[in-house]
């Protein structure tokens, strides 16, 4: 029915278009109408299309059948996806076509309903929610692609120009390899379409059964089974990042925004890839300074994970994601004041963050030593003024800070490894004194803070902290004694007077014994190792308060 040669071509006579999204449509059909396409439409496409001129025939017409049910039904229908799923080159198809009176379709062009974007604005329901699953759409996506050999599929705008170009370049036809390419992205367009809505259901699901009378179960039981948890924050669960469970399946579907200048080195090729969640550092926007670099964005998640976990105004300076300096504030000039103060020689060439909007006096105080990003959920005019001053500085505005949730991996050779984030957070109420001496209300509040940045430094970790601001940091050593050596060596802060916390049990008592030479008074740790006992008693000789979390925080 249509003519072939060695690259597969095949000649465009018949497209159907719908599309939410109208960017570029006009003149796209514009130039398939060029080439003597017949365009088929439905619903708002078809009216944008009339109102530019263009002739379009409405699919009910092809169907016999008005749309349906609100729209619901429009395109389901034996005369549409016949004509998409017939093989060209197929007599019985060609012939049930004939018989059945159903005219070849050559072209999808389909971007779906918004869904995407409709649970992500705030107050959506459900009901709302619902009404943006299309099923037409994705329908005919996969008709389409199933049978790229002959019809072409196109589900985003930005694949137009390169469809004309090479229609122009072939009196109006595609080549096999570009069909299948289309199809290849339009099977994963809608494999992520349905992962958002398996994940936004999954929160439905606990939505509605939190909401119903013992076992009665709600009419979410349904997606139950897809994903989810009692622990998850339901209303938060927008992207397969966020499940909180561990399935027994998984797949992932990314899509790529940004191609970097290299990985980790540069013999290395990477890209930015988004996962459909909310918020971050992957999503925040640049606003000043060059690209981000892979190592750009892997610190300055770092950071900025580290300063969503205090609730009070805090900065903190990271190299090679660890942190060389953290400190709570009255304002942001003075958070990242004395978090400078921790390690000076560290922080240049660091990552910056705030978890508060930054001002004029702390973008100066900044742009003091060289600095590669700072991030912040925002910047007054003024401080962009003297950030965007420093052409290399990058300046990231990543919105409201939230921990990261949900699941995170981490590829192995042969595998990847799956587990819930470490969002745990410790409170007063928490802690299990166990030696002599309790620490002072004072203490506490510098032990829980020095266990927060614990937290996000590599282990075997050791922190060094008074009220506020750290003073010395010990990360990645092999054995954990030489990371209280470090963290007390490379402090440029006083370590006497100060306290110290510990990501995980110390093995051995000489680990309190090398601090407390130091001059620390108080640790914070989590308890459970064989020698427990003898440890206490070492912070006990030395008049040492301790206290025991119960939870470890290693980081790998």
């Amino acid at each position: 029915m249509t003519e072939k040669n060695d690259r597969g071509l095949r000649t465009i006579r018949r497209a159907v278009l719908s599309v939410s999204d109208k960017a570029g449509l006009i003149e796209f059909a514009r130039g398939l109408r060029e080439f003597g396409v017949e365009l088929l439409s439905t619903g708002g496409t078809a009216s944008a299309l009339r109102q530019a001129g263009l002739d379009v025939r409405d699919v009910s017409e092809v169907t016999g059948f008005p749309e349906m049910l609100d729209g619901r039904v429009k395109t389901l229908h034996p005369r549409v996806h016949g004509g998409l799923l017939a093989v060209r080159d197929n007599e019985e198809h060609v012939r049930a076509l004939a018989e059945h009176g159903i005219e070849p379709i050559d072209m999808v062009v389909i971007n779906l309903y918004p869904f995407e974007r409709t649970i992500a604005r705030a107050g959506t329901t459900l009901e709302e929610a619902i009404e943006q699953i299309d099923i037409g759409g994705p329908a005919m996506i996969r008709s389409a692609s199933k049978n790229y050999r002959d019809v072409a599929v196109i589900v985003a705008p930005d694949a137009y120009t390169q469809v004309l170009e090479e229609m122009r370049a072939n009196g109006g036809a595609l080549t096999l390899a570009t069909r299948a390419r289309l199809a290849r992205t339009a099977f994963l367009r809608t494999a992520t379409y349905d992962g958002f809505i398996v994940a936004y259901l999954s929160g439905a699901a606990e939505r509605e059964s939190a909401a119903s009378p013992a076992g009665t179960g709600g009419s979410g039981g349904v997606f139950a089974a897809s994903g989810g948890s009692a622990d998850a924050d339901a209303k938060d669960i927008t992207s397969i990042e966020d499940w909180q469970e561990l399935p027994d399946r998984a797949s992932w579907t990314l899509r790529k925004t940004q191609s970097l200048r290299y990985g980790e080195n540069p013999h290395q090729r990477a890209a930015l890839y988004d996962t459909g969640s909310r918020g971050g550092v992957g999503r925040a926007e640049l606003i000043s300074g060059k690209e981000m670099s892979y190592n750009n964005f892997v610190d300055a998640d770092a950071a900025w994970q580290l300063v969503c976990d205090f609730d009070d105004l805090a900065c903190a300076i990271i190299k090679h994601t660890n942190p060389a300096g953290v400190a709570l504030g009255a304002s942001a000039q003075d958070a990242y004041r004395r978090a400078l103060a921790t390690d000076p020689t560290s922080a240049f060439g660091g990552i910056v963050a705030f978890n508060r909007t930054v001002g004029e006096a702390a973008a100066r105080a900044v742009v003091e030593i060289f600095t590669e990003v700072v991030v912040a959920p925002d910047f007054d005019a003024a401080a962009l003024e003297v950030l965007r001053a420093k052409k290399n500085l990058r300046v990231l505005r990543a919105g409201e800070p939230r921990a990261a949730a949900g699941l995170e991996y981490k590829q192995i050779a042969g595998g990847m490894l799956v587990q819930t984030r470490d969002t745990h957070r410790l409170a007063r109420g928490d802690l299990r004194v166990v030696s002599k001496r309790a620490p002072s209300d004072a203490e506490t509040g510098a032990l829980l803070f020095a266990w927060t940045v614990c937290k996000h430094t590599k282990s075997n970790a050791i922190v060094y902290a008074r009220a506020g601001q750290t003073v010395g940091v010990g990360a990645g050593q092999m054995s954990r004694v030489d990371s209280v050596r470090l963290g007390a060596s490379r402090a440029q802060l006083p370590v006497a007077g100060s306290v110290l916390a510990s990501d995980a049990f110390f093995p051995f008592r000489d680990g309190l014994d090398e601090a407390a030479k130091h001059g620390i008074t108080a640790v914070i740790q989590p308890g459970g190792s064989v020698r427990d006992a003898e440890v206490i008693a070492a912070a006990d000789e030395h008049d040492l308060a301790m206290v025991f979390t119960g939870v470890r925080h290693f980081k790998h």
